[in-house]
């Protein structure tokens, strides 16, 4: 028997009952997956009947491994008979001092559901247009970067040390007249101006001049990851050897030729590339500002409520998706997110607003589309299919077998809805 309870929160409380039989069933599982290794005097292994097995450790060794097969069993039936859209692990609760041989028992599971969403307005909400129109400064700017990128580090043999150039130089640090260890190079290559050395050093090298000697007054950090110099004042003994700076080369039809671009070898063929190019970027920025206005607004002015077991789900989902990225890049995850500049605390608050906005987009969505009846045609299914196929060189039965018709129709469903927003909005 199943008795299903509707909670605050999108949640339910299943109550099952499970007989005698079904328990004597899991019983019999647990015995089963034991009785191979099961050694008594006078029996050899795997030859040792369950009779004879529970006299001698008795049936409550059993019970451990038959409830849990039993509430799998009856708790996946129960879901699957009643229809319940569950989205996350069940809270199972159950009085273990109740169960006993040749009886039945009940248990109750709380579990979250899929929320019931209250559409409100999705049609006709008024966006302003945005401009498509790509600038003359843009393409300038754009083709700058391409210059700046192909510069080269030129010899400065006259002159002071600028802001922006390299310098190679010898140093070596003191504290308190003695030298630390790790504030010693030769030849050193820094750029001035990077903040990569002490706060004030690089300042007090601009201006000096090849084979220059100085020292360089600074203090360490209060925060600096060595303890034994934490706020200690510095002095750093300074040879300049070398000065180079970034030349940056001029655009003429020779540089683009050198950029080796197919069917580009002038400035005005590089021009009308770049502008091309800007204006399909721009294009497509554009269309998907259409598209996160129009979903985010149908959420906001749609109401319900997840259970925050269905939120942690999405976010560990998101995490391990993560964990993964980073694992093709040779990375563990404290050091991809090093790398992207946050801490884990930081990155899971991250998660969890990324999981409850995916979640809310995907709930109004698909409210949207049971509302509007929209559907996935049987040639729509099939150009998906062929179109996966193309994707991943496979054959199209291939990839049939490897990726259901029911996730494809739902993908198939989930563009034509948002689709259909988007030809529903008044852009103005």
């Amino acid at each position: 028997m199943v008795k299903i309870d509707k909670l605050s929160g999108s949640k339910v409380r299943i109550e099952i009952e499970v007989t005698k039989e079904q328990f004597e069933h899991g019983l019999s599982h647990a015995f089963e997956g034991i009785k191979d290794e099961v050694e008594i005097k006078g029996f050899r292994k795997g030859k040792v009947t369950r009779a004879m097995y529970e006299q001698h450790f008795g049936v409550e060794s059993l019970y451990d491994e038959a409830i849990n097969h039993v509430i799998q069993e009856t708790y996946v039936d129960a879901v699957i008979t009643e229809k319940v859209d569950v989205v996350a692990q069940p809270k199972i609760d159950l009085d273990v001092t109740k169960v006993a041989k040749n009886k039945g028992f009940t248990y109750t599971a709380e579990v979250a559901v899929k929320p019931e969403v209250t559409l409100g307005d999705y049609k006709g909400l008024t966006f302003e247009k945005l401009s498509d129109e790509v600038k003359e400064d843009d393409v300038a700017k754009e083709i700058a970067k391409l210059t700046a990128g192909n510069a080269e580090l030129v010899l400065k043999e006259e002159g002071t040390l600028e802001n922006g150039d390299t310098a190679i130089f010898d140093f070596e640090g003191f504290v308190d007249n003695e030298p630390f260890e790790g504030g010693k190079a030769e030849n050193y290559e820094l750029v001035m101006g990077s903040g990569q050395f002490i706060p004030g050093f690089e300042d007090q090298m601009v201006g000096m001049t090849l084979g220059e000697e100085k020292d360089v007054n600074v203090k360490f950090p209060e925060d600096y990851h060595a303890e034994n110099l934490k706020g200690k004042d510095a002095v750093f003994k300074v040879k300049l050897h070398e000065m180079k700076f970034q030349e940056t080369p001029e655009l003429t039809d020779d540089f683009v030729k050198s950029l080796d671009k197919e069917g580009i070898e002038t400035v005005e063929a590089l021009k009308a590339d770049t502008l091309a190019k800007l204006q399909e970027a721009l294009t497509q920025t554009n269309k998907n500002k259409v598209i996160d206005f129009a979903v985010e607004e149908a959420s906001k002015n749609a109401t319900f409520e997840m259970a925050e077991e269905m939120i942690l789900e999405e976010k560990n989902r998101l995490m391990d998706n993560t964990i993964q990225q980073a694992k093709q890049y040779g990375l563990d995850l404290d050091t991809y997110l090093m790398y992207s500049g946050m801490n884990k605390e930081q990155f899971e608050a991250q998660l969890m607003l990324d999981a409850k906005r995916s979640l809310s987009y995907n709930l109004v969505i698909e409210a949207i589309a049971l509302k509007e009846e929209i559907k996935a045609t049987e040639d729509e299914v099939n150009a998906k299919f062929e179109e996966l196929a193309t994707q991943y060189n496979m054959g199209l039965e291939q990839i049939k077998g490897q990726v259901s018709t029911e996730a494809i129709e739902q993908e198939v469903v989930f563009k034509k809805t948002i689709d259909f927003l988007v030809e529903n909005l008044n852009i103005q």
